[in-house]
């Protein structure tokens, strides 16, 4: 989850993301959550209960506008199939998309008017539709975990503002290739002598090829999804080992840093989410642990919220 190219105003962004002039009386639902590693859908009937759900490749933006949709169909054929159901004319359903790489507008602009049939189509970031499945479309804030991080917030007024999620490696606090980077710096100062050895580090070299030359290669290839890769050392051994549990309590404190940022009062919910939550969660400082809430759903149905909002203020 992360911001993509050109930052643009919130009426921009719904201009191009959710065009005005469709108001279809569908009877199908889609829900779409899509990133660089995969597509998760939820299909609901008219009343918005859930029929089914069906997962398929990458539909993050910068992957190809036309491959987006490809993985979106594949996603909804699948959730059809899981109904029993038999896939209806597209011009019968109505999808809501929570997307990495929307803060594109160009790419966003393009995924619309490649939309191959659908009877509405509202486009949105994955933070938002996070927000809205984590709390049930109300006010309140969300950090989202996961390959990268960021967050969201939504008041009480409608105005929405997102912290963090810049892009590996200059942000994305506290995400699975934040911790990984993190671990691979630590191996290199052991490497040389300016670290003590520990199993930590010895888990990491191995992961890394097992010698100095394989981490050189290791590095000369490695992206954000590569770095993930390591987070879960850095959880495994933060219990036993001093280095990897400083790394997991500066991930809390990026934590709590981003949450203020979102609601400086602390008057709001806030929900932390991903795949990461989880383990970062008990690093948290104690303040901010003890106002921490579960996601009440996911991405995919807040994307289910999302296009039935949109249809019903039309």
């Amino acid at each position: 989850m992360n911001k993509q190219a050109e930052n643009l105003s919130e009426a921009d962004l719904s201009e191009v993301v959710n065009p005005s002039s469709i108001k279809p009386a569908c009877t199908y639902f889609i829900g779409a959550d899509g990133g660089g590693t995969g597509t998760r859908v939820v299909l609901s009937d008219a009343k918005g209960k859930e029929l089914g759900r069906g997962s398929a490749g990458p539909s993050g933006l910068a992957h190809g506008r036309d491959k987006a949709w490809q993985a979106i169909l594949l996603a909804t054929q699948q959730a059809f199939a899981e109904a029993k159901l038999s896939m209806p004319a597209l011009a019968d359903i109505a999808v809501g998309c929570g997307l990495a790489g929307v803060h594109n507008i160009h790419w966003a602009r393009e995924f619309v008017a490649l939309n191959p049939g659908f009877g509405a189509v509202c486009a949105e970031t994955d933070a938002y539709t996070t927000l809205l499945g984590a709390l049930d479309g109300k006010p309140g804030s969300i950090i989202a975990l996961g390959t990268g991080s960021v967050g969201e917030v939504l008041l009480p007024n409608g105005q929405r503002r997102e912290v963090g999620g810049w892009g590996f490696p200059v942000s994305d606090e506290a995400s699975g290739a934040w911790l990984g980077m993190r671990a691979v710096n630590h191996l290199q100062r052991v490497l040389d002598g300016r670290a003590a050895g520990n199993p930590f580090a010895n888990a990491v070299l191995a992961h890394c090829g097992g010698d100095k030359d394989s981490v050189f290669a290791w590095l000369a290839v490695a992206n954000q999804t590569r770095y993930a890769e390591l987070a879960p050392l850095v959880i495994r051994f933060a219990p036993e080992v001093e280095v990897a549990r400083e790394i997991m309590l500066e991930a809390g404190k990026e934590v709590a840093i981003m949450a203020r940022a979102l609601d400086p009062a602390s008057e709001l919910p806030i929900a932390l989410c991903g795949g990461l939550a989880a383990p970062v969660a008990v690093y948290l400082p104690a303040e901010l642990k003890q106002r921490i809430q579960m996601p009440r759903a996911d991405s995919a149905s807040g994307a289910l919220i999302l296009i039935q909002q949109h249809l019903q203020a039309k």
